[in-house]
Order: structure tokens, then C-alpha cells, then sequence
């Protein structure tokens, strides 16, 4: 019997609205709670600063969702004043492990794939493996390629059977759209045909982010959360992602 869950993946901008500038993680949170996730990957999480009111807001965030299954990897610090920011997972599965793999070009700025295993719980009893990989790729279409070359090469993914459900998904900067399609696909991923429009949140352009499954995990359908509340609470819109789980076999 298949297992159906929702993942929702944003860019939320340090919990900055994109045209007010003004911080309030509540909005984030709100937004998020609409979409009733089971898994969340988060990129420009922050943590510390006295522009964010020195909030660790993977915690904060996590405690408004009633998610205490939570991964977090610092990417970027600046000081006292902006703190430091990376990727989150948050999760209402258990996570059995994590990881932070390092997809940093030569003179580009620090970049990187969260990892995390999850042990997804069944109806009938036992579970099953989940492993989902949060990224944040660069703004140059030669550093994502490489980047994404360094991830399908990693030994965290190519160690993964086959049939093991895998997520990999966040803000690709893919001004193209096509970026998935040429080295993920080919990798025996699977994707949206058109990922929906996410940036700038107010009027969304650009395809930025997207999200692609391989193994026994079928992509049902991925939407925008477009609303009032999305469209001011960061730079980008939500992805909302419809998963299905094949829960025969181990």
C-alpha cells in the first residue's frame, strides 16, 4: 500500500520580506503550517545577529511547527551583526542521520547539500528509508553544473541502493530551467516537466527552485504556494511537492 506525504522546500530569505525588508520568522512559519507538511527543506536559515534578534530560527521555526526533528549546516558567516546562515530539515519523521557535504567551487562563495536519513513510519508498522538532499546551488550556470556533478558523485548518494527513496531538491538558481532535466534525469531522476515559476516572490519569473525523487518515491505533483502571506514573506515561493512511497518490499 503506498504511503502519501507532502515536502515543502523555500528559500525563505532569512525570514526578510522581500520587498518590506523586514524581519519576522511568524510569517515564515504561518506559510509553512498552511501547506500541513511532513518534511521541510529550508535554505538561508539564519542563526545569531542582532538584524534577526539573534533567533536560531531552525528552532524557532521547528517549535512553531511542532517539528523536533531538525538538521542544520552554517554555510555563510558574516559577524555580530548578520550572524550566519546555511540550509535546515525539518522533519516529523525521525532522522537516524546527517550530513553537510561540501559542494564549494574554487573562488566561488561557500555552497552545500544538507543531508539527512529518515526512517519514515508505516501504517501497518515498521518503516522505511528516506534520504533527502537540501541544496543551495551558485549563481553561475558553470558552478551548478559542477555542483551538481560533485553531489551525484558523493559517496553519500552513489552509496544508496537503487530502489532506496531519494529526495533532492531546494534553490537551484536555475535562471534556465534545464539544469535538472540535463544531469539529474540522466542519473535516473525524476522531475517536475515544468518547474513552477518561484522568483521574485511578488511576481514570479524565474524557476529557480525545483525538486526531483528517484527510487521507489514517485513525484505526484509540485506547485507553488502562491498567497498573500508567500508573496511578502520572503524572496521566493514555496515549492509544495505531493510524494507517494511504495511501502512493499524492505
Amino acid at each position: 500500500m503506498p504511503l502519501n506525504f507532502r515536502v515543502v522546500t523555500w528559500n525563505v530569505h532569512k525570514c526578510v520580506g522581500g520587498l518590506d525588508r523586514r524581519y519576522d520568522a511568524a510569517r515564515i512559519s504561518t506559510v509553512l503550517a498552511a501547506q500541513s507538511p511532513d518534511v521541510v527543506l529550508l535554505q538561508e536559515v539564519s542563526q545569531g545577529g542582532r538584524w534577526y534578534q539573534h533567533e536560531r530560527q531552525i528552532d524557532v521555526l521547528g517549535d512553531a511547527l511542532g517539528m523536533s526533528h531538525r538538521s542544520y549546516a552554517v554555510n555563510v558567516k558574516f559577524g555580530p551583526r548578520r550572524g550566519e546562515y546555511g540550509n535546515a530539515i525539518l522533519s516529523r519523521f525521525p532522522i537516524t542521520s546527517t550530513d553537510n557535504l561540501d559542494l564549494t567551487v574554487a573562488g566561488k562563495k561557500a555552497r552545500s547539500a544538507l543531508h539527512a536519513e529518515l526512517r519514515v513510519p508505516l501504517p501497518s508498522g515498521g518503516d522505511r528509508t528516506l534520504h533527502a538532499f537540501n541544496l543551495h546551488l551558485g549563481l553561475g550556470e558553470r558552478e551548478r553544473r559542477e555542483q551538481l556533478r560533485m553531489l551525484l558523485a558523493c559517496p553519500r548518494l552513489t552509496h544508496i541502493h537503487r530502489n532506496t527513496a531519494i529526495i533532492v531538491a531546494g534553490d537551484f538558481n536555475d535562471v534556465l530551467g534545464n539544469i535538472g532535466k540535463r544531469l539529474l534525469v540522466p542519473a535516473g531522476f525524476h522531475g517536475p516537466r515544468r518547474a513552477p515559476r518561484t522568483f521574485p516572490a511578488w511576481a514570479p519569473l524565474r524557476a529557480l527552485d525545483s525538486l526531483f525523487v528517484r527510487g521507489e518515491c514517485e513525484l505526484q505533483s509540485l506547485t507553488s504556494a502562491r498567497s498573500k502571506g508567500s508573496r511578502t514573506a520572503s524572496d521566493h515561493v514555496p515549492l509544495v511537492a505531493k510524494l507517494r512511497m511504495q511501502t512493499d518490499g524492505g
